[in-house]
Parts: structure tokens; C-alpha cells; sequence
């Protein structure tokens, strides 16, 4: 299996939806930008948020395995992925790799 780099590109955070619909939470998400992981054996790194990983993995899986080229060229490097974690109030995009 491949190694793969998970990078954290970008943290947004809506607070008009939290203060609208969130209720209150201490400490949601410990991402930080800049902040990388390296997956072996799609094992999920260690500080990485299980909701982000969720959504993560099928990539991740694929990419380890070989495979890439996500939804027909989407990407400019095949065996990569720009993906964003599920929370709606602050999400957190990250950039995913192969590396060698």
C-alpha cells in the first residue's frame, strides 16, 4: 500500500449557522492550518477528528491501493484529493496525496 500525506489547506467557520442553529460547544475541532498526517495501512492517524476521518478514508483507501483520478480528472495530480470534513458550521478542507 501507498503512504498518504493529509494536509489541513483551510478552516472556515460559519458563525451566523452556529449562532442560528449550533448550541453552544467548548471545543469543536482541533485542526490547524498547515497542520499534516501521514496514513500508513489506512489506519487512521493519530489526532485526526474521527468525523473528518469518515469522510476521508474512501479517498484515502483508493489512493493507497493504487487508484486515483478521482470523478474523471478533477484533480491536476491524479493520485490526490481536495476534500472537506461533514460539519456545516466549520469546515475543514484538506489536501490528500500519495507520497513516495
Amino acid at each position: 500500500m501507498k503512504r498518504i500525506k493529509i494536509t489541513v489547506m483551510r478552516i472556515t467557520e460559519y458563525h451566523d449557522l452556529m449562532a442560528q442553529y449550533e448550541n453552544p460547544i467548548e471545543h469543536a475541532c482541533n485542526m490547524r492550518l498547515g497542520q499534516s498526517f501521514i496514513v500508513e495501512e489506512c489506519t487512521k492517524p493519530e489526532g485526526m477528528c474521527d468525523s473528518a476521518w469518515e469522510t476521508l478514508l474512501p479517498f484515502v483507501s483508493e489512493l493507497a491501493g493504487g487508484g486515483g483520478n478521482f470523478f474523471d480528472g478533477w484533480m491536476r495530480n491524479p493520485h490526490s484529493a481536495m476534500l472537506s470534513c461533514n460539519d456545516g458550521f466549520r469546515p475543514v478542507s484538506f489536501y490528500v496525496e500519495v507520497i513516495e
